[in-house]
């Protein structure tokens, strides 16, 4: 699978050929604000490396990215004030979830409370 994808949005933000409020930056993940944010903060942390979907994950390699794009959560949700209050990590993966940028990305949303199950107009507790 090639490193990146001329056509990717999110590759083009790795790059810098697109900009974006860029909040952490290391070796294997980039975060950044949604331009089109869900909650006070919503941020979208995504490897360096294009990988399409979670269903595209291959090898070692891929698993180490995985596992830093959760580290870097743990990161970003601190810095953006939520890491004790609390936050998700969401990854949508395909059409039924409503993907709409081929290149894995979670969406860490929090800064408010929240409902369960996440749909509209449902809120419930959830453990």
């Amino acid at each position: 699978m090639a490193n990146s994808d001329r056509n990717c949005l999110f590759c083009k933000i790795v790059s810098g050929d697109i900009p974006a409020d860029i909040v952490y930056r290391d070796e294997h993940v980039l975060a950044f604000r949604d331009i089109n944010p869900a909650a006070p903060q919503h941020l979208l942390i995504i490897p360096v490396k294009h990988i399409a979907s979670l269903n595209d994950l291959v090898g070692d390699e891929d698993t180490i990215i995985a596992g830093h794009i959760m580290q870097a959560a743990k990161v970003v949700a601190k810095e953006a004030g939520i890491g004790e209050s609390g936050y998700r990590l969401v990854f949508n993966t395909g059409p039924d979830s409503l993907q709409s940028v081929f290149h894995i990305h979670g969406h860490l949303i929090g800064g408010e409370r929240m409902g369960w199950p996440p749909f509209p107009g449902a809120s419930v507790e959830h453990g």
